[in-house]
């Protein structure tokens, strides 16, 4: 049934119906992003200046061909694309090249942003022309590790240059497809959505719903244990250009470079390729999201929310029943999968409006709490005693950012007082941005005082005079330097109705 198209053209072939997502107030989906005007300006400058390419009508190219697939898929849910390589053209691998950052580490080949950038205009050509006729090959991946909090090394695989490129214009190209089939309470590494719109959506959700029990649930290794069988059967649900599946297995199957050896192997994908988030979001979409929205439909005799976020996912229950055949059956559906649950991380905890009344008549102490994106949520109350979700930073995260802190302040030690303040502001202001919710301002008073802390004993160390500064004067130093704990972010509610208007 394939045969040649016109570039306006989007070939697509009938497949069985699709299941519709059902959204709740958990979960409507976010209104699309708009490009970030910042992102476009630098990419205009830099592209212009060595290439004389005009990016804002490449850029108006491109997202026009990208909406054609959004709503050819959105009109077109039971069917999948036959045709879809050509839209991976040179307009697309330019405005994926400049997106990448310019002072990323290289991959195997050495390659850099700027070194790539001084023939721009060949290199994209002489890449899409090599595409397009089969001949480009994926390099192996590098290998390097990055300390986790919990003081383990966490894997990363450094893809080259171009094959960053490649990946991210058929990321843009999926994207289209597949934003128009996800469900609304998949937040993880999606365009318009963010760790904050999946936390104010799961407060939200818990505040809203008769939630008692939360599962909190984690996916032992992840992305080394997804099954590419699998995945790649997955995607060919929707993607019927076997040109694209074969981009994808040459990702898949590269391996990664470590110690002057490639390994392969077949399974898994590799953590910190370009392509890796999308391709475990699909993984999910299939095996877990579709599956808990059907078992919420059809089994749960009470009240369920789900919010997902990449591999981590919390479930909220009304009924204890429902959480514990919720729990069980998960495990097999995952097995089925070739994915298991972490069984240290994985919980089922009495938490909602009535936890805490629940397990005083019981005897027990105070409702268990969980982790979500680096905050413990905990089961309280307002000051006018009303029930409450409140978020606190994680304490083994807090100390971990300290402990960075303080290393650099030593390596850092004797440069002048304004080049250390310059620096913290910049550490403290991008952990506040973060960090800085309602119910957390303690946390966050706690994490300033303990920069100025370890600024204080610093300080004191390099020199005769610094050992006389005194914890007043040091707090007034700190003042002219380091910005002053508040809230930033608006309570979840909030946030999530001007998200999602009535």
């Amino acid at each position: 049934m394939t045969h040649e198209r016109g570039k306006s053209d989007i070939a697509i072939v009938a497949l069985k119906p699709a299941n519709k997502a059902e959204q709740s107030a958990a979960e409507l989906a976010e209104p699309r992003a708009v490009t970030k005007g910042n992102a476009d300006q630098q990419s205009t400058s830099r592209a212009q200046s060595r290439t004389g390419i005009d990016v804002e009508a490449v850029t108006v190219d491109v997202t026009q061909a990208l909406e054609r697939i959004r709503r050819v898929a959105k009109e077109k849910r039971t069917e999948k694309f036959i045709s879809l390589l050509h839209h991976v053209n040179v307009d697309l691998l330019e405005e994926a090249f400049s997106e990448l950052r310019a002072d990323a580490a290289p991959g195997v080949d050495g390659m850099t942003w700027k070194e790539y950038e001084l023939d721009l205009e060949r290199n994209l050509g002489d890449l899409h022309a090599r595409i397009q006729r089969g001949a480009y090959r994926a390099l192996p991946a590098r290998r390097v590790y990055i300390p986790k909090p919990d003081g383990r090394q966490r894997p990363l695989a450094i893809a080259a240059l171009e094959d960053k490129i490649v990946q991210r214009a058929v990321v843009a190209v999926l994207n289209a497809i597949y934003e128009e089939d996800f469900l609304g309470f998949s937040y993880g590494f999606r365009p318009g959505r963010g760790a904050h719109d999946a936390m104010d959506a799961l407060v939200v959700g818990i505040e809203s719903k008769q939630v008692n029990w939360i599962l909190d649930a984690d996916i032992r290794s992840f992305f080394d244990e997804i099954s590419r069988e699998k995945l790649v059967e997955f995607l060919e649900r929707r993607i019927g250009d076997r040109r694209i599946i074969r981009l994808i297995q040459k990702w898949l199957k590269a391996g990664v470079l470590e110690d002057g050896v490639v390994q392969t192997g077949d399974k898994g994908t590799g953590q910190g390729a370009v392509i890796s988030p999308l391709l475990a979001n699909v993984y999910l979409h299939y095996v877990l999201d579709l599956w808990a929205k059907d078992w919420r439909q059809f089994k749960a005799t009470g009240d369920m929310i789900i919010v997902r976020y990449a591999d981590d996912f919390i479930v909220g229950f009304q009924c204890e029943g429902d959480a514990r055949r919720f729990l069980d059956e998960l495990r097999l559906r995952l097995a089925e999968n070739a994915l298991t649950l972490h069984p240290e991380k994985t919980r089922l905890i009495e938490f909602g409006r009535f936890a805490a009344t629940n397990r005083k008549n019981r005897g027990l102490g105070r409702p268990e709490t969980f982790n979500f994106l680096g905050f413990t949520f905990i089961s309280g109350k307002s000051r006018n005693g009303k029930f409450l979700v409140k978020r606190k930073t994680r304490r083994d995260r807090m100390l971990a950012k300290l402990r960075m802190i303080k290393q650099e302040l030593r390596r850092l030690m004797h440069q002048p007082i304004p080049t250390l303040g310059k620096w913290l502001g910049r550490v403290v202001r991008g952990y506040f941005n973060y960090h800085a919710v309602p119910t957390n301002i303690r946390a966050l008073a706690r994490f300033r005082d303990g920069v100025v802390e370890r600024w204080l004993r610093v300080l004191r160390r390099r020199s005769q005079r610094g050992r006389r500064l005194t914890w007043d004067q040091m707090v007034k130093l700190a003042d002219e330097w380091l910005p002053r704990t508040r809230i930033i972010h608006p309570w979840p509610r909030q946030r999530f109705n001007a998200s999602h208007p009535r």
